[in-house]
């Protein structure tokens, strides 16, 4: 089973995605959960890959983070989610392609028909049609609050490219996510409350 927890930035993703996995381990099933960003992969090359995306401000192109992502997600792919599906394990991933989709095409104005021919091209069908996926969501206000604490100092994500965006950035991102749920047909739930409320919703919604 391939689960994906998507959404805009301080949505809890990852967070979300975790219990998840836990739900299954529990359950005594094989369980794979990663962060498609990389950025917290014991692989040395994703992780090299995630510093160049997200540790750094360098003048990276966007179409060029489109690669790094793509090689991130491929690299991944490959050697943690096929391995684990063909064994009848379950797979959970906090982001997926939607991501370069949003924040490098409709945030960053990259080609939005590029992004999925490269996609396309390089990624297994089976990517594409996870069991179970959802997106979170925020109202900017909450959002605003929750990236705050993120961006703090003792948290060392300032330097993490999307967050440090302005908020006229952030603007489209939300709008861009509804847009993409409603073409993908992909259901949408609302991240504000507590931990233990939102998993309750996603629970539901995943039918587990």
């Amino acid at each position: 089973m391939h689960i994906v927890i998507e959404g805009q930035d301080g949505t809890g993703k990852d967070t979300q995605a975790k219990l998840v996995a836990d739900y299954f381990k529990k359950q005594g099933k094989e369980v794979v959960f990663y962060a498609e960003s990389g950025t917290a992969s014991n692989d040395e090359f994703v992780s090299e890959i995630a510093k160049l995306n997200y540790g750094s401000n360098q003048d990276i192109d966007h179409r060029t983070r489109v690669l790094l992502y793509l090689i991130n997600r491929y690299e991944q792919w490959r050697k943690l989610a096929e391995p684990t599906l063909k064994r009848g394990g379950v797979v959970v991933t906090a982001r997926s392609w939607l991501s370069t989709l949003i924040y490098e095409g409709y945030g960053a104005g990259v080609s939005r028909s590029v992004i999925v021919k490269a996609h396309k091209a390089i990624m297994p069908p089976r990517y594409f049609t996870p069991d179970k996926i959802a997106i979170l969501t925020l109202d900017r206000k909450e959002q605003e609050k929750r990236l705050g604490i993120q961006t703090d100092k003792k948290w060392d994500r300032k330097a993490e490219v999307w967050k440090s965006k302005g908020d006229s950035f952030q603007q489209k991102i939300n709008p861009a996510y509804l847009k993409v749920a409603k073409e993908y047909n992909i259901p949408t739930i609302d991240a504000s409350g507590t931990i233990e409320e939102v998993f309750a919703k996603i629970k539901k919604t995943f039918n587990i």
